[in-house]
């Protein structure tokens, strides 16, 4: 094989391990932001539980109160009872003492309600508290794994970008601008592999004698397609039916 070739086909794989590397540091933040979105909305669902138990427990206290007061009232009638002179005022007092209690049996009817509602609300906050445990717990693994790999691939790119420097330092200046020119152009692939008579990056079939050039592997051939320098893979199994 061409020395240069050789040369731009390791340069070309230094550089994709770079890219992909880059590519996936990218996608980093976006993973982070939605494991942050799942964790804000376990704490809302917390929030509400929570915001839903105190709207019960504050709604049962003013319900106590109008019993409270309700009862007050009760216990004046009965004391009233007592002193009346006339029919017309004991039939009076008795109506008022038969509303009186008729309020207190409502109201206690609502607390008993507002009591069972409690328990369900108190249980789906003990629920909500377990769930975001279990999430926090869940996400701090998650954001710990997606830094490790953040690590991971920054050394990756790092270590490719150094080598793809020394090994630039080798190849003669015209041929690393023909490099370079055609990466810049063609989104960071400079040089692919033609493969069963076709260039696999945009798939156009080459001319026969080109292919077979290019099967020589001993110059620097471009698909006449893409612009992209071309090699082949001796070792690679040709498709079936080829």
């Amino acid at each position: 094989m061409l020395p240069d070739l050789e040369r731009l086909i390791r340069l070309q794989s230094l550089h994709n391990t770079a890219d992909d590397a880059r590519r996936r540091i990218a996608t980093i933040p976006s993973q982070i932001d939605a494991l942050d979105t799942r964790l804000n909305e376990h704490g809302s669902t917390l929030d509400t539980a929570k915001q839903q138990l105190e709207a019960n427990q504050g709604g049962r206290r003013e319900l106590e109160k109008e019993v409270a007061a309700v009862q007050s009232r009760l216990s004046k009638f009965k004391e009233q009872l007592m002193s009346v002179k006339t029919n017309k005022e004991y039939q009076a007092m008795q109506k008022g003492i038969a509303g009186a209690e008729h309020e207190v049996q409502s109201f206690e009817e609502r607390i008993l309600e507002a009591m069972l509602e409690s328990d369900t609300l108190t249980a789906a906050v003990k629920d909500a508290e377990a769930s975001l445990a279990a999430a926090e717990a869940e996400i701090e693994a998650e954001r710990k794994t997606i830094e490790q790999e953040r690590g991971t691939c920054e050394a990756s790119a790092r270590k490719a970008l150094e080598a793809r420097e020394v090994l630039a330092g080798e190849i003669p200046g015209n041929v690393l601008g023909l490099f370079e020119q055609i990466v810049e152009k063609r989104n960071g692939v400079a040089v692919v592999e033609a493969k069963d008579g076709l260039c696999s990056s945009c798939h156009v079939r080459l001319r026969p004698q080109m292919f077979n050039d290019v099967r020589r592997n001993d110059r620097l051939i471009r698909c006449d397609h893409c612009g992209r320098i071309l090699h082949f893979d001796p070792t690679a199994q040709p498709a079936a039916g080829v």
